[in-house]
């Protein structure tokens, strides 16, 4: 089975935990200082705050922000549930605006409708979905002419561009996950960007229990700390991310080169953006069935994300109108696009998907509802 996701650790890695385990400093500490300061500069920003994941670097960030009880945060529905969980985890309340059908990031003109029908939005979460920019400069501008935080979730972009700069560098905070899937890891953890000062020690003091020195706190805090076996392995990925982000978008370009008249609709990348393929997400009318043919042919898939999150159980109260987001729900299926693929990987992939897109696949049997490929 070709895998969706095949992460790379190497001798790198293992000399950086290596060395933390030598030194016995296994939490945080020096390492961590030094991983946040190549991960703020690799990114254009002034400073990087690590945590434990991506879904406490959000919540940190809103808390750092002053965002909480009586505020509100649109943000997309189309997204990991963890976007808007962060949300509720500061207090405030997630409101949903449509995506964009040809790129699957928060529409800047939906935004905007959310933002002037209500009094209470206090933030813009703008979420780079699979790898992809979303509208930055637009949601800069509302942003700035409504007086409202904007939060970048970039946890699965990277090293992703937009007007030739890097994402993480344009909210007022952003923030990362280095979960394992993702295009670098530290096996878990996360990491809060910005150029702000008083954001980043505020970050630093929330997700260290609110503490300014010693055992004094200010505040009521969490224990959101990276540990120096996290940061090391991350300090070891970071210098290869380039390459890896280098791989992803060869891949990208042969897979949609490949299957532009394979009827699907193959990844869009706007003129303003660099793309960093977490994911490769094609759309297609029947996703269960090409998923099912992908599967027989020995082609591992995901499906990022078969529910919106309005449309989830714990989200039952919200009251959200975002058609395109479910729409997209129904038809997206991610196909392989990691820097371990081979050629051979890659023309499988494709053949598989031609096969069956073009009505040459077998016939499902009538014990399984399966195809035999």
């Amino acid at each position: 089975m070709i895998p969706i996701a095949d992460p790379r650790i190497g001798e790198e890695e293992r000399e950086g935990v290596q060395r933390v385990l030598d030194s016995g400093q296994l939490a945080d500490g020096e390492e961590v200082r030094r991983f946040e300061d190549e991960f703020a500069d690799f990114c254009g920003a002034g400073h990087g705050v690590a945590t434990t994941n991506g879904t406490t670097a959000l919540h940190a960030a809103f808390e750092a922000l002053g965002i909480g009880e009586g505020d509100a945060v649109v943000t997309t529905p189309f997204s990991f549930v963890a976007s808007a969980n962060a949300v509720r985890h500061a207090g405030a309340e997630p409101v949903f605006a449509d995506i964009d059908p040809a790129t699957f990031t928060l529409d800047p003109r939906e935004v905007e409708r959310v933002v002037r029908e209500r009094d209470d939005v206090a933030a813009i979460l703008a979420v780079h979905l699979y790898g992809l920019p979303a509208e930055l400069d637009r949601l800069r501008e509302i942003a700035d002419e409504h007086d409202l935080a904007l939060v970048e979730d970039a946890a699965q972009a990277h090293g992703a561009e937009y007007d030739r700069r890097r994402v993480g560098s344009f909210g007022d905070a952003a923030c990362f996950s280095f979960y394992p899937t993702k295009n670098m890891t530290t096996g878990e953890g996360g990491m809060v960007t910005t150029d702000r000062a008083d954001v980043a020690e505020r970050v630093a003091r929330f997700a260290d229990h609110g503490r300014t020195s010693g055992y004094e706190h200010a505040e009521v805090g969490h224990n959101f700390r990276m540990t120096s076996l996290c940061a090391a392995i991350g300090r070891a990925q970071l210098p290869k991310l380039v390459d890896y982000t280098i791989a992803r978008r060869g891949h990208a370009a042969y897979l949609s080169k490949r299957l532009a008249d394979a009827g699907v609709i193959t990844p869009n990348e706007p003129s303003r953006t660099r793309h960093v393929y977490h994911q490769y997400t094609i759309r297609y009318d029947d996703r269960d069935g090409l998923r099912d043919h992908l599967s027989d042919a020995g082609v591992g898939t995901g499906i990022y994300y078969p529910t919106p999150i309005h449309q989830q159980p714990a989200y039952a109260d919200v009251d959200a109108d975002c058609p395109v987001a479910e729409r997209a729900a129904d038809q997206v299926l991610s196909l392989p696009v990691h820097p371990e693929l081979s050629t051979d990987d890659l023309r499988t992939i494709c053949e598989a998907v031609e096969s069956y897109a073009n009505g040459d696949a077998p016939e499902p049997t009538a014990d399984t509802g399966r195809g035999n490929a």
